[in-house]
């Protein structure tokens, strides 16, 4: 089961997990949000992770 957590206070908005993989993540009130962390591989949204520019999203296996 993988665990996916967003720090809120580093997290701008920008929609950049959001936008790749939506089953994931979302945007609410300016935040993103995990919708569901078993929606995807867990490799994609590693990468996904990787790619924020605030470093905001964490996965744990």
């Amino acid at each position: 089961m993988v665990k996916v957590t967003i720090d809120e206070d580093a997290c701008i908005g920008c929609e950049a997990c959001s936008d790749e993989l939506p089953e994931v993540f979302e945007i609410v009130e300016g935040k993103a949000k995990v919708k569901d962390p078993n929606a995807a591989p867990v490799e994609k949204i590693k990468e996904v992770a990787e790619s924020c520019p605030t470093e905001a999203i964490t996965v744990e296996e």
